[in-house]
């Protein structure tokens, strides 16, 4: 039995219990939920490894502000109609993707990589608006400098790579636009549903401005970013799309699952961004 003067002191430190009290306390909760995800999940989403390679006369170095430079490599082919211009998943960088580049290069495409603020050699810090301002300078570069046509630049984003990705492809001219295991938002990786009045990297809203065709690539067996995220944007995007989904692959694995495979997709969904330009 709760003594009196317990008693007192615990309606002291919580107070009576209302259906009032229990409102307010959710709201502050949910309130307090919400300071973090604004202020402090950026912490959570970028995680750049350590640097796998060191600048050299392969990087290139681009200049995003007066400040701030990122470091990228260009594996030109001259038999290419089309340059990829591709953005790496989280936990990666340069380095560590290059073998990935120079496949897609063998498979008759130039290839331009970039690294985001704070991964690789690159100067900056990481963050949603960074990596925006990331891949602007590597699409300036393409365009200014190399002189590559809006519609010869196929933008390819993997994963984390999905968010700057759809940001451009859903406000500049450009040839096409893959999405490998790309997520509808960052929060709804973790959330599934929309919990906050905001989000990180919505691609959900922004797909439906991208009116170049949409290669959509995703594992079924994904467990990072569930399926669910690559339907939903499919769903959501314009014609022409196509949807290629891997059986049986996850997150990490998806191109040693699908095998010969992917360069077929590559080759009929570049045939449909042939006609699409007819």
């Amino acid at each position: 039995m709760v003594s009196p003067r317990r008693s007192r002191l615990r309606r002291y430190l919580i107070g009576e219990f209302s259906l009032k009290r229990m409102i307010a306390s959710v709201l502050f909760i949910y309130f307090c939920i919400c300071l973090y995800a604004y202020f402090g999940s950026e912490r959570s989403i970028f995680l750049p490894p350590p640097p796998s390679y060191s600048d050299s006369e392969a990087i290139i170095k681009l200049p995003v502000d007066e400040n701030t430079e990122i470091s990228a490599v260009h594996l030109p082919n001259e038999d290419a109609d089309y340059t990829i211009l591709y953005s790496h998943g989280n936990a990666e960088d340069l380095g560590m993707i290059l073998p990935r580049l120079a496949d897609l290069q063998s498979l008759g495409y130039g290839v331009f990589g970039y690294d985001y603020q704070g991964y690789g050699t690159s100067q900056g810090s990481p963050s949603e608006y960074n990596t925006y301002r990331d891949i602007n300078a590597a699409y300036r570069y393409l365009t200014e400098t190399l002189k590559i046509p809006p519609s010869h630049i196929w933008v390819y984003g993997r994963s984390l790579g999905s968010g700057p990705s759809v940001d451009l492809a859903s406000r500049e001219a450009i040839a096409a636009l893959t999405v490998e295991s790309g997520f509808l938002s960052a929060f709804r990786v973790v959330t599934r549903i929309r919990l906050f009045p905001f989000d990180k990297f919505d691609n959900l809203s922004k797909i439906p401005n991208v009116y170049s065709p949409v290669l959509f690539i995703h594992g079924t067996d994904d467990r990072l970013i569930p399926l669910l995220h690559g339907e939903g944007l499919y769903e959501a995007a314009n014609d022409p799309k196509k949807a290629f989904w891997v059986d049986g692959a996850g997150h990490n694995d998806l191109l040693e699952v699908v095998g010969d495979r992917y360069p077929q997709v590559l080759q009929e969904f570049e045939q449909l961004i042939r006609k699409e330009q007819r």
